[in-house]
């Protein structure tokens, strides 16, 4: 099996008597996981931990086999992509990431090349060399993405790396992150924003009050809550007579009409509700011209678990 490139194990972080962290046990693989919670879950307090920002009360968190509380660690091993908009803004972007590459210990001649590369990444080049402190919050956010590419990490901590950042930008990044994952490194991508996780990864960490509520692959999740009523939205263009067709099946527990061609039926019996209506729609009775669950999706799935 594929060793694990984070395990957390009954972490607790307290600040005063407010928990960031109660408890925190969950398994993060190889490639891009998403970190899926609300604000005020406890995500950012999980990164700061991974990065050595912060340590634990109680429990233990190992990051690339070693203790995340380790005193000393290899800047290069992980990238930190914090939530926070603030940057030294009498700086250019240029200057920005140059600064940090030399702390790392990057030579001149080095960092330049880094910093030019990391800045192409995010299509920020030809920008390098406008202050910090006229930049919009999504250009600030894109830097941010940049000083944790530069180095090379084997690991990435994207804390809601995709705020404030206009459509175009979002999809540039999203296919950067899996590009990155692709050549081998690994993701950690915090967001509130779940469909755009969904479109990264089917890995999923689900937190709520800074605890693991589930966690796997997004399908398996899912099955959690087979025993719950699922909603299903089908368009026809004769919805009164499909309708009537689905009141009579024993497992749908409610029907309603929210549009002219739309039913929404409830069903306890998901994998039985699509075989009786491809039936139906087989034998021509009733057309069905669309079929959509209206809980297949992580928002969804998130806000049963969470309830």
């Amino acid at each position: 099996m594929t060793p694990a490139v984070v395990v957390a194990t009954g972490a607790t972080k307290r600040y005063g008597e407010v928990l960031g962290l109660n408890g925190f046990t969950a398994e993060f693989g190889p490639g891009i996981t998403g970190l899926v919670g609300p604000n005020g879950a406890g995500k950012s307090t999980f990164f700061r931990v991974l990065a050595g920002q912060l340590h634990l009360d109680s429990g233990s968190v190992m990051v690339l086999g070693r203790p995340a509380s380790r005193p000393v660690r290899s800047n290069h091993e992980i990238g930190y992509c914090p939530e926070s908009p603030t940057l030294y803004e009498w700086m250019t972007a240029e200057e920005f990431l140059r600064m940090l590459l030399r702390l790392d210990g990057f030579e001149r001649a080095e960092a330049d090349r880094r910093c030019a590369s990391a800045l192409a990444e995010v299509d920020l080049l030809p920008v390098k060399d406008r202050k910090l402190a006229g930049f919009s919050r999504g250009m600030r956010q894109r830097v941010k993405i940049a000083q944790a590419l530069a180095h090379d990490p084997t690991l990435l901590l994207l804390d809601e790396p995709l705020n404030a950042l206009d459509p175009v930008s979002r999809v540039h990044l999203l296919e950067l992150f899996t590009r990155i994952a692709q050549a081998g490194r690994h993701i950690i991508l915090s967001s509130h924003v779940l469909y755009e996780v969904e479109r990264l990864t089917d890995q999923i960490v689900m937190m709520s009050n800074g605890r693991a509520i589930a966690q796997g692959d997004l399908h398996q999740i899912r099955d959690l809550i087979d025993a719950r009523p699922h909603t299903v939205e089908v368009t026809t263009p004769v919805p009164r007579e499909l309708g009537k067709a689905l009141a009579g099946w024993e497992h749908v527990t409610d029907v309603s009409f929210p549009g002219p061609d739309k039913v929404v039926a409830q069903t306890r019996s998901p994998d039985a509700f699509y075989r009786a209506l491809g039936e139906l729609a087989r034998t021509g009775t009733v057309p069905v011209r669309g079929v959509r669950g209206v809980d297949d999706n992580l928002e969804a799935v998130f806000r049963l678990l969470a309830g």
